[in-house]
């Protein structure tokens, strides 16, 4: 990354500010210096080998009903309906076996490697995760793992994680609900609000943007984590002065302190509920 650094110096004689990649990325995304190097590193890392996550994602869909701590972790999170696991194509990561079980396939180590699925012992680097595809143009481009244990929580493949979440089953939505995590968006669509897409953390790609704005004036709400060191909070309100710039509308909703939408409903909180705090929603401006 550093020889990278060296070779690609920018200079935006708009704002007269010069730097080397990884800050140009700093200042077009707002993003931190370790958030930079991440996002250059997952997009710059080549594309996995055609058909390689549908068989993993396979796999790791026929996982999750083989160990109980899984499924209880799931239900622990709030997930009612089944039918949404199976539309997520929600699985787990038991660790151990699928590189045996890829290999029996047709795929060689590298690729697994290179791909971030497995580690040089060839073992699973999911290991012990809930596992989610993320599609782009109908093709899975990425996965996340949330840890059931101790480990980091959250774990991507080291590429791109692709545009907002199930974009092509809410891009008609004027008004879209914006949450950070998956389980945020899987909670408020067990609860009807089925215009909710996530942008996979607090910051938003290119990409996403362009998403959003292809209605302008389109409405976004912004249901953030509202945690007590305020960085939630700071996020949304940096996120919707970059949306309003691009001419949307933004929102802030704002949830009881330490909650995020998943924790919400978890806690006991009701459709109606929700509704309230959308209600309540404010612009930067108020």
């Amino acid at each position: 990354m550093s020889t990278l650094a060296r070779i690609c110096s920018t200079y935006c004689h708009g704002c007269g500010r010069g730097g080397d990649l990884i800050r140009f990325v700093e200042l077009s995304l707002h993003l931190s210096f370790r958030e930079s190097i991440a996002r250059l590193q997952q997009e710059l890392t080549p594309a996995p080998p055609t058909g390689l996550l549908d068989q993993a994602t396979a796999f790791y869909q026929l996982q999750l009903e083989r160990h109980p701590e899984a499924v209880y972790y799931l239900q622990r999170r709030g997930f009612r309906d089944p039918s949404l696991i199976t539309e997520l194509a929600i699985g787990y990561a038991p660790g151990g076996n699928l590189h045996r079980h890829l290999a029996a396939r047709g795929y060689a180590f590298d690729p697994l490697w290179r791909a971030g699925l497995i580690n040089r012992q060839g073992q699973d680097c999911f290991r012990r995760r809930v596992i989610v595809p993320l599609y782009q143009d109908g093709r899975i481009v990425n996965l996340y793992g949330r840890s059931i244990g101790a480990a980091f929580p959250h774990r991507f493949l080291p590429q791109s994680k692709g545009g907002l979440f199930a974009w092509n089953s809410v891009r008609a939505f004027s008004a879209l609900i914006l949450v950070e995590g998956l389980f945020d968006l899987a909670a408020l669509w067990q609860s009807g609000f089925r215009n909710t897409t996530s942008a996979l953390g607090a910051h938003l790609t290119t990409l996403q943007l362009s998403q959003l704005c292809e209605q302008p004036g389109r409405q976004v709400y912004i249901a953030f984590d509202q945690d007590a060191n305020q960085a939630g909070q700071r996020a949304s309100q940096t996120l919707a002065r970059r949306l309003e710039s691009a001419g949307l509308s933004a929102r802030i909703v704002e949830l009881p302190p330490g909650h995020d939408p998943s924790s919400y409903f978890a806690a006991g909180a009701r459709a109606a509920d929700f509704a309230r705090c959308l209600d309540r929603a404010h612009s930067l401006h108020v």
